[in-house]
């Protein structure tokens, strides 16, 4: 017998983020950021319904001037105005400890602050700058985010490693040198934070690198090294299917092992692309390793030469867009909907038997077979389609047998 080998979570502190609670027991949570200017109210209202209709959880904004750090609390009552809970987590950096001081109602309008320890500032100035945000984090009785970042990292404490690792008889390499030091940066400021009452409770911790390996090796060593929730990430991911390759890549490793508590994919859309595709990618990588369900599956067979025509493929196109549509509407009426699996495959090969092991599923004719389609509904043959409304018939089948299967069990 082969045991699927279920992974053993790595149990961390829970982080209450909202409504929301991230680690501990609680499913990985899918996390993005909006990419328009935080002061542009309209266009950072729009992107953030944009994403949290997509399914995205929590979404993060850049606060980067008083432009934007005033902008948030309007959006805030915007977004709660239009029915859109979601919680927004501020992205600080150099100055968010100012714009913190300036706009009172700032820290309150926020789920979460994110602060990175290597752009708050230098040596005593650093220290006092990072304090203070979390002195904000305090009084607004918010969670912080401690998010250290390969490309900005804290130089004072890299410079100090590198400097104890050339006393080593034998050195190690310069890149186990800068691993080290994120892991040692996020854990020293999460310390530092709680020595200032900000408990564990309150704090989530990520170590972003741009390269799949040195991502698994850090996060490794902090879930070694500690019981903070853990927010994931490849940073700079990049774009088009390198980015959603590498970030699959790194993230389920991690998740495969227990550690990740949240996750985002920082991919870089084309201009005039949709930024909900990084929130489509999580899903799916979540989806695909069993962790979280978001959508019913439709397992399609990518073509060969037997199915030299692409009447297979459009069908399942047409079924995915038709599962996408319906969901929202699905999602309120049938609970557990979202775990429907559909087989939509292309010759007489592979097609019944795929198609058996789906909830409901259709074979359909290859090149040279003859112009029938079978579906099979909970693994039996149910009935053979034919003729030019094959497409339409079996969307019909799929209505029923949604209707019938999670008709008796209402959304709450």
């Amino acid at each position: 017998m082969v045991a699927l080998a279920e992974p053993s979570r790595h149990r961390t502190t829970p982080v209450r983020v909202g409504e929301l609670t991230i680690g501990g027991d609680a499913p990985v949570v899918v996390q993005s950021m909006t990419n328009t200017d935080t002061a542009d109210l309209e266009s950072t209202c729009r992107q953030v319904i944009e994403l949290a209709q997509a399914g995205s959880e929590i979404v993060r904004v850049t606060v980067n001037d008083e432009g934007a750090a005033k902008a948030v609390p309007r959006l805030r009552e915007r977004l709660d105005l239009l029915g859109h809970s979601v919680p927004l987590v501020g992205d600080f950096h150099y100055n968010g400890h100012r714009l913190l001081a300036a706009v009172p109602d700032l820290g309150s309008s926020l789920a979460k602050l994110r602060i990175n320890p290597g752009n708050v500032g230098f040596g005593d100035k650093r220290d006092r700058q990072f304090e203070a945000m979390i002195e904000a984090a305090l009084t607004h009785d918010r969670p912080v985010r401690i998010g250290v970042n390969w490309g900005s990292l804290d130089q004072a404490l890299a410079a100090k490693l590198m400097d104890e690792n050339a006393q080593k008889a034998k050195p190690d390499g310069a890149d186990f040198v800068l691993r080290e030091a994120l892991v040692r940066s996020a854990l020293e400021s999460a310390a530092h934070a709680e020595r200032m009452g900000l408990g564990a409770e309150r704090i989530i911790i990520s170590a972003k690198v741009s390269r799949v390996p040195d991502l698994i090796a850090v996060y490794r060593e902090l879930a070694r090294r500690s019981a903070y929730a853990l927010h994931l990430g490849l940073t700079e991911a990049g774009m088009g299917t390198k980015g959603v390759a590498a970030s699959a890549a790194a993230l389920s490793v991690l998740l495969m092992d227990g550690i990740g508590d949240t996750i985002r994919c920082s991919l870089t859309p084309k201009p005039g692309e949709t930024r909900t595709t990084e929130v489509k990618v999580c899903q799916e990588i979540l989806q695909s390793l069993g962790l979280r369900t978001f959508a019913p599956e439709v397992a399609a067979c990518p073509g060969c030469g037997r199915t030299t025509s692409t009447f297979f493929q459009e069908l399942a196109q047409q079924i995915e867009g038709y599962l996408a549509q319906q969901m929202p509407v699905w999602k309120l009426r049938y609970q557990g909907v979202e775990t429907l699996k559909v087989a939509v495959m292309g010759c007489i090969v592979n097609g019944p038997g795929e198609s058996k092991h789906a909830d409901i599923g259709i074979s359909l004719p290859g090149t040279g077979e003859s112009p029938v389609a079978p579906v099979f509904i909970d693994g039996e043959k149910a009935v053979t389609l034919r003729g030019d409304g094959i497409a339409q018939e079996f969307q019909g089948l799929v209505e029923r047998y949604v209707e019938k299967r999670f008709g008796d069990h209402p959304a709450a």
